[in-house]
């Protein structure tokens, strides 16, 4: 009945057309072109579900349509807006909205829509704004926009337009905001462009341009955000883009973009956000970069740029983001920065900075990363960074840093990350780990360091990643370790640390990964957890070390042989599986230096054997197998009587180890 009811009222519509006269004419008509675009749409949440005609055909009211979702009209019931953003509907936008000729707003942003906009829609000479981001759109974007006179924006960012950007769009003079980022659009950019006086905003990255920048868009000059960066653009950046006085926002990031950046550039007294990294850049910043304008944002990474880093780019207090990692600047980190309370981020490694590191960054209170990797800097590290109370990321790593760390250093209240290693700080590990609440990665390794390990570091009940390696660390492996919670890589290597590796070891909660070699560690490895199925290569150099999973202790071994020639008559010594004859892993018979040993049944001959997978590192691989080899000659020297030993011939993991198959028959006479 509803669909008998929809039916009648629309064909009404369409006869009631050819008689009506005066203002109802262009009320109805639009009442029933919206009713033929609902037809053309899917609307999966039935948000359009309010357009429909009245009940009765006799209550019909002129401006009924001007109270459906997403419509608006004006004063005379004439369509005026069409929004449908963020409704999740798709399907075909007909060409029947060219009737809207009162249409100033258009908004279908955001939804599903995968099909192509008819070229009608250039005929809605009252467009303001038009928007259809954020969809699927496909093929070419509408010619004869131009024609919309009073046109302030168009928004097609973010869908699958390709080929050329009409040309005519320049003839829309009053355009304030043009934006078509994100699509397939090619060169050329239209030089029709540089007649968008009132231009404040252009979005074009994330296209397929090519070539050179055009010259003539330095000639906007209301233009107030230029974005084009993720295109293939090429050669330098126009020095004209230094005649923008308007310009606030200029981003050329990740390209192909050669050549200096442009002096002019540093006399922008607008400019906040410059973002040029990841190109082919050279030379230096410009000297007045940031000195004259209210800058708060300058990326520049990733290029091939040198000389010093501009002494004023804090000099109006607004800097928030200072990135310069992977140049080659060189020179001292400006001293104004230490004092730019603004600063949020500051990434300078990788490059070649020379000098000492500020004294003032502690007392930056919205400064939350320092990163100085990887440059040449020397001294120590400031006293007043262990006051901040925002910092949470420390890199100074692969640095010539000397003196002592900073006892309080690791007792910043909002610390994640500390990462120092690779520096000739001498000392000891401060040993005030009480207030370490958030720290999750520490890491000095490589970094001259000396005396214990502090039982205090388990109180970072954080802590998930902890690098102690190649230093000079003396005494034993706190037991308190072995109960962090969150504790998932361990690596102590290359120290001098003595005594036993405690027992509590194998049931750490979260433990995943333990380096210990090259220390003076001794005594037997725990059987239990985590350490059984780790590599004999973490404890390797510590030559007071045994059993586990490494050969073992002199005092058992006697009675482990005795016990196992009882109930066992072979060993194979296997770099993978020996064959179908093995069916049944029984359990895990124990460990040696080089590899797991399993017990294993044969059908064929009914036996029970020992199987050994041997490990094989990628030093062994080195020394072309000698380790393997060595492993297999000691055993044969300690068989007994009571044993066979089979070496097959296999594969040992990825490293493809061939070895001939070989029988000693030593059996029990």
């Amino acid at each position: 009945m509803q669909t008998h009811l929809f039916l009648f009222f629309y064909c009404y519509i369409c006869v009631s057309l050819f008689f009506i006269e005066g203002a109802e004419i262009t009320t109805y008509d639009e009442f029933s072109t919206l009713l033929s675009i609902k037809s053309s749409l899917i609307d999966p949440m039935n948000h359009l579900k309010d357009w429909q005609p009245p009940s009765n055909a006799t209550r019909w009211q002129s401006q009924l349509h001007c109270n459906w979702t997403g419509i608006g009209c004006n004063s005379k019931g004439f369509v005026e807006s069409f929004e449908l953003y963020n409704m999740n509907v798709s399907g075909i936008v007909s060409n029947q909205i060219q009737s809207l000729s009162s249409l100033s707003y258009f908004n279908i942003s955001c939804n599903n829509f995968a099909s192509t906009l008819p070229k009608s829609l250039s005929n809605l000479t009252s467009l303001k704004s038009f928007d259809v981001s954020q969809n699927y759109f496909t093929g070419s974007f509408p010619t004869s926009f131009g024609r919309a006179a009073e046109l302030r924006s168009i928004n097609a960012s973010s869908n699958d337009f390709s080929g050329l950007l009409p040309e005519d769009i320049g003839n829309a003079t009053f355009l304030e905001s043009l934006d078509f980022r994100g699509n397939y659009f090619v060169s050329p950019i239209p030089k029709s462009f540089k007649n968008l006086q009132n231009l404040k905003f252009l979005g074009l990255s994330g296209n397929n341009f090519t070539g050179k920048i055009p010259e003539y868009l330095g000639e906007l000059s209301s233009l107030e955000t230029l974005i084009m960066g993720y295109n293939e653009f090429e050669g330098e950046i126009p020095a004209e883009f230094g005649n923008m006085t308007n310009l606030q926002y200029l981003d050329l990031a990740v390209g192909t973009l050669s050549g200096h950046v442009p002096e002019k550039l540093g006399e922008l007294k607008n400019l906040k956000v410059l973002e040029l990294w990841k190109n082919s850049l050279e030379g230096s910043l410009p000297l007045n970069l940031g000195r004259n304008s209210p800058l708060q944002w300058l990326d520049v990474s990733s290029n091939s740029l040198s000389g010093e880093i501009p002494p004023g780019l804090c000099t109006t207090g607004n800097l928030t983001k200072l990135i310069l990692f992977n140049n080659s600047f060189s020179g001292p980190i400006p001293s104004g920065l230490s004092n730019c309370s603004s600063l949020v981020r500051v990434r300078i490694q990788n490059n070649l900075i020379s000098g000492t590191i500020p004294v003032g960054f502690g007392n930056l209170q919205s400064l939350q990363r320092l990163e100085l990797a990887k440059n040449n800097l020397t001294g120590q590290i400031p006293i007043d960074v262990t006051s901040s109370t925002s910092l949470s990321f420390i890199d100074v790593s692969w640095n010539h840093l000397e003196s002592s760390l900073p006892s309080e250093i690791l007792s910043i209240p909002t610390l994640q990350t500390f990462i120092a290693s690779h520096n000739s700080f001498g000392g000891t590990i401060p040993d005030d780990f009480q207030g370490c609440p958030s720290l999750s990665v520490l890491d000095l390794s490589n970094a001259n360091i000396s005396g214990p390990i502090p039982e205090s570091i388990a109180s970072c009940q954080k802590l998930v990643n902890l690098n102690f390696r190649n230093n000079h660390l003396t005494g034993g492996i706190p037991k308190s370790i072995t109960n962090m919670p969150t504790l998932s890589v361990l690596d102590l290597s290359n120290n001098s640390l003595t005594g036993r590796i405690p027992e509590n070891f194998g049931s750490s909660p979260a433990l995943e990964t333990m380096n210990l070699s090259y220390n003076k560690l001794e005594g037997p490895v725990p059987s239990n957890g985590i350490l059984l199925t780790m590599n004999p290569n973490d404890f390797i150099g510590n030559a007071g070390l045994c059993g586990g999973i490494l050969p073992p202790c002199s005092h058992s071994l006697t009675a482990t042989s005795h016990k196992r020639s009882s109930h066992i008559g072979h060993i194979v010594i296997a770099p993978s599986m020996i064959g179908s004859n093995i069916t049944t892993k029984i359990g895990l018979g124990g460990m040696g230096g080089a590899g797991i040993v399993y017990k294993a049944e044969i059908h064929k001959p009914q036996i029970t054997v020992a199987v050994k997978k041997l490990w094989r590192s990628s030093t062994d691989i080195e020394n072309g197998g000698n380790d393997w080899l060595l492993e297999k000659s000691t055993l044969k020297r300690k068989v007994t009587s009571n044993f066979t030993i089979f070496f097959s011939r296999g594969y040992s993991g990825r490293f493809k180890l061939n070895i001939d198959l070989e029988l000693l028959d030593l059996q029990q006479h």
